[in-house]
């Protein structure tokens, strides 16, 4: 497995191996890996000749109050994981190399989808996300870039810069992966104290009261978005951003399921920020 600090490098590696036929998938990331990233690596293994996996903690998607000076970063451990999980080539810039000056003048914004949800939640963070994306893609040039469900909204965001700027790249996702005991995966579970962990399990447990009332028949969206919160409340230490339902194309509003929709959770947990999502398909 190599590892490549500079666009330029990056660049020129994707290049020769596209020359020589080879298609290369990508899963962005910003680091402290787990068995969510790893999903998307062996996903991306399975479509592509190659993979490359960046690790970049964007400062420009982090909000002033927000966790970006804290982080969990840890190169030496996710370079194990990576390793071991079939990635081919890491590429991990420092700021300078992808903000020569910041913040940048130029970024990229993609409207309507981004003023909902997380979007409402942290001003600017899909524009950073947008940004980051846009400028890893042309410079890692790939066939195909993986991101996952438990990100729907940005999942959603990176799908609609890329056809709105005819970009080459395929955007895939992937399922979220979950803990034995439910909790979705993420690398900012590693603030959770043990008694904000057991807690944090309210939110899956949530959408499943929100699963088994749909597949009951239950498709008024005020009656599921009530349960869902009912669940929530009974964790007293938990603070409820937001309970969504939303079209799953698109994230326009819903009052009756007859489309499918995305259920979305965003809730925090003394200092820390959880997300989660269920999908409800309809045929």
């Amino acid at each position: 497995m190599e590892l490549i600090k500079t666009a330029r490098e990056m660049r020129d590696w994707a290049t020769k191996q596209k020359q020589l036929g080879k298609t290369i998938g990508f899963v962005p990331t910003m680091g402290y890996l787990h068995p969510g990233h790893l999903s998307l690596v062996e996903k991306a293994k399975s479509q592509n000749d190659l993979v490359v996996l960046s690790i970049f903690v964007n400062p420009m998607q982090f909000g002033p109050q927000e966790d970006f000076s804290v982080y969990p970063r840890n190169i030496k451990q996710d370079s194990l994981l990576a390793e071991k999980a079939g990635v081919d080539l890491i590429f991990y810039p420092g700021t300078e190399e992808i903000y020569p000056q910041y913040p940048p003048l130029t970024s990229v914004e993609v409207k309507g989808i981004t003023e909902e949800l997380c979007g409402k939640s942290r001003p600017g963070h899909f524009t950073g996300v947008a940004t980051i994306v846009t400028k890893l893609l042309n410079i890692v040039q790939p066939r195909r870039a993986y991101f996952g469900q438990k990100d729907y909204q940005q999942y959603l965001v990176i799908r609609q810069l890329a056809s709105d700027l005819n970009l080459s790249t395929f955007i895939e996702m992937a399922p979220i992966i979950r803990e034995e005991d439910g909790l979705a995966m993420s690398s900012r579970n590693a603030y959770l104290s043990p008694t904000e962990r057991e807690q944090a399990l309210a939110l899956n447990q949530a959408l499943e009261i929100c699963r088994r009332l749909y597949l009951g028949g239950e498709k008024e969206v005020a009656n599921l978005i009530k349960a869902i919160k009912e669940r929530l409340l009974q964790e007293p230490s938990l603070k409820i951003d937001y309970v969504e339902i939303r079209k799953a194309a698109d994230l326009g509003p819903l009052a009756t399921i007859n489309i499918s929709a995305i259920v979305a959770i965003a809730a925090y947990l003394g200092k820390t920020r959880l997300i989660d999502n269920l999908l409800l398909e309809v045929e």
